[in-house]
């Protein structure tokens, strides 16, 4: 689906619900139209994620997710075999009375590598269904050698299995990465994409996103939990300060509580939604006691 302008993706994202500013809309158009990878950056629960969501609902096209982890391996990424019905297949040839002779053996032996009997994992399956969205999630968590096979495969679109031959894209598909810059990945795979940061949103903007996202939620209680978590978001003790993803779970909770207006009890009972570290709900609940009661 061809999009014109940098307009038409933020009005076709922001009809998922995902509300862009002009940078992100305009990073995002030039990936799609020079069809250049697109590498997001940010601090965890900025939307980094949701983004390549809202491309793949936005445009109608499968969503395909490769999450990166310590010690991930090309074999990860692209394919397995299925061993176990391999040996099914080779207990039903034996059961047959076929690979008797050398010649039945070898034909047996290359039945077991047949496209059939192939786990196609997150890149491959990008690569034989697309057009598709490939998200490449959290790459800062893998090594070295897992971004060098990353490079390739985005460089070329395409990929050997030696007992089948080169799998290639008819059409590349839409390819996402996100870091959490918990490392910096290398400059050969940067060069490879367009990149962004995506920074929390300002007041104004993450009032509207709630105002999307939790239409359940009342304009007051949205703009009370927006203004409290802007604050928090400014002090540099908090492990992990609040996303966008922990305004929403923090909005909600208090909105099925029935609140109308935060006060420090029900704040400090729901803060299980907004802070995931015992010394972050400690600061947190003191610094919204010296709020809430001023």
């Amino acid at each position: 689906m061809l999009l014109s302008s940098p307009a038409d993706v933020a009005a076709r994202l922001g009809a998922t619900g995902y509300l862009s500013d002009d940078a992100l809309a305009t990073v995002t158009y030039l990936a799609l139209r020079m069809q250049r990878p697109l590498l997001l950056e940010g601090e965890p629960g900025t939307g980094k994620t949701a983004l390549a969501e809202a491309i793949a609902e936005s445009l109608e096209l499968p969503l395909v997710r490769l999450q990166c982890y310590e010690g991930i391996d090309a074999t990860q990424a692209l394919y397995d075999w299925d061993f176990p019905r391999q040996i099914l297949h080779l207990r039903a040839l034996e059961a047959a009375g076929g690979g008797q002779d050398g010649q039945g053996v070898e034909e047996a032996e290359k039945s077991l590598y047949d496209a059939r009997f192939l786990l196609a994992r997150p890149v491959l399956r990008a690569l034989q269904e697309s057009p598709a969205v490939l998200l490449v999630d959290e790459v800062d968590r893998a090594d070295d050698e897992f971004e060098a096979f990353l490079l390739e495969v985005l460089s070329t679109y395409q990929v050997s299995i030696p007992e089948l031959g080169t799998v290639r894209a008819s059409t590349p598909p839409i390819v996402v990465l996100t870091s959490n810059r918990t490392r910096e990945l290398h400059d050969a795979l940067k060069r490879r994409c367009l990149y962004h940061w995506i920074d929390h949103p300002g007041l104004e903007r993450e009032v509207e996103i709630l105002r999307s996202r939790a239409p359940e939620v009342s304009e007051t209680l949205r703009r009370q939990v927006v203004e409290l978590v802007q604050l928090l978001r400014g002090r540099d003790d908090l492990q992990k300060p609040p996303g966008v993803a922990e305004t929403l779970d923090w909005a909600r909770a208090l909105h099925h509580l029935g609140t109308a207006d935060i006060d420090l009890a029900t704040a400090s009972v729901t803060l299980g939604a907004l802070v995931k570290y015992r010394e972050d709900a400690d600061r947190v609940r003191h610094a919204l006691d010296q709020v809430l009661r001023a």
